[in-house]
This record gives C-alpha cells, structure tokens and sequence, in this order.
C-alpha cells in the first residue's frame, strides 16, 4: 500500500501510483469501497449483492482490490471476509470520496445481516466477548486511549495499568498475546480477543456482570450489576449493546 522507492529494475513510482488509480477507477470497485469504509468486513457474495454484479464477475474486482493493497481478506471459521486493508487507506479512501462527493455526509451505510437476538446483542466468541456488547468494549477502550486497534491490536500502557486497576489479571497464559483482534459475524468489525479479552470476560461471569439466558448456548444477558459495572469501568450504558 505504501511503497518506499522502486528497486532498481522495479516498477517507476508513478507506475505504481498509476496502477492504484487503475484499481480504483471502476464504478463497482468504488462502490465496494464505499461499502467497506462503513468499516465493517463483507463476503464476497455479499459484495456482488450489495454491488448488484454476478459472483463471478465480483471476484475478478476484488482481486484488483487485493492486488493493489486496498484490501485484505480475512478468514473467520468457513468463511473468509474482505475488508480494507488497514486505516491509512480507509484515510485516503474516505479523503478521495470526500473530494469527489461534496455533500457526502458520511460512508456507504450498508446494512448487517440480520443475526438473532440475544446473539447480535451479546454472546462469547471462544473465550471473549462478542457482538455489539464486544464492540461497544472494544470502542470504549480505543476512545479512552486504553487500545490500538489499527493493524494489530495493542494494549497501551494505560490499558494495562486499567487492566490492573480493574481486577483483570494479565498474568500467565504461556505466549498468548494481551490483545488481539478477532472479526464479529455479525457487527463485521474486530473486537477485543487476546488475554484481555478473555479475562475481562471471565471476571465479568465471576461477578455476575453478564449471565447465560434459560436454556444455556453462547448468548449472554447483562445484569443490573453488570451495567453498573460497565458504566464505572468504561462509561457504557445499556443503549451501547442494545
């Protein structure tokens, strides 16, 4: 995506910034990446949906869009996902509609697949916590400057030290990173995985922050206690999940 100086031999920069262009300068690619600055990860078959273009005539798209670094695939389970390749091009991306679309008041919303409640709401992914309840932590904890969430995701100094504060333990758990990042199916976004995410989501079943419903599965209910102790730790109200 962002290239340093052509080797010797190599394509000229104004090659490799002609062929970026190249990528981008057809309508059903623009409108994917309209789609995709909405910030959530789409399939393929989604995409020729939403773009209203056969699969077949999708794929070809998409692979000028991952040939030229725009964007990425993502694997999660039997499905594999594609979204922007990382926030320096949703940057200039959303920079170029911008400038092309005056009056733009804001991305291509597109909506989510509809997921059942209680599952779009809360539930577990593995060991961690998912859908909106997920995201609303993982958004709480960037906009608190506790997280980095762009290209891999990274605890901050201040994220361990609230860890700590807030009963989390980081300790143990061999090589497993602190943070890492795994994509919801349903928000299309990456939430918090990683150490963190599964203690904090253990401490919350401990507390009694979050119970399973009757009937047990992966769904969750956040309980009086648990939405006060998500508004004292991250300043959440139930409306963030609901």
């Amino acid at each position: 995506m962002h290239p340093g100086p052509a080797p010797a031999g190599g394509p000229a920069p104004a090659a490799l910034l002609a062929a970026f262009a190249a990528a981008l300068a057809d309508e059903t690619r623009a409108a994917i990446c309209m789609t995709l600055l909405e910030g959530r990860a789409w399939t393929a078959g989604e995409l020729a949906r939403i773009t209203s273009v056969a699969p077949s005539t999708i794929s070809g798209h998409l692979t000028r869009l991952l040939d030229a670094g725009i964007c990425v695939t993502e694997r999660q389970g039997r499905h594999s996902y594609v979204r922007i390749a990382d926030g320096a091009t949703a940057r200039l991306l959303d920079e170029l509609a911008s400038y092309a679309i005056p009056d733009r008041d804001a991305a291509h919303a597109v909506p989510v697949v509809a997921a059942p409640d209680p599952l779009a709401r809360a539930r577990t992914c593995y060991d961690h916590f998912a859908g909106r309840l997920g995201m609303a932590v993982t958004d709480a904890m960037e906009r608190r400057g506790l997280l980095r969430t762009e290209d891999v995701f990274e605890l901050t100094e201040a994220g361990r030290a609230w860890c700590d504060e807030a009963g989390i333990s980081l300790a143990g758990e061999g090589r497993r990173r602190l943070a890492s990042s795994c994509l919801d199916w349903t928000e299309r976004r990456r939430h918090l995985g990683g150490l963190a995410g599964a203690r904090l989501c253990a401490r919350a079943k401990d507390e009694g922050w979050v119970v399973r419903p009757a009937g047990g599965g992966r769904a969750l209910e956040v309980t009086g206690s648990g939405e006060r102790a998500f508004a004292d730790l991250l300043g959440l109200t139930p409306e963030s999940w609901s």
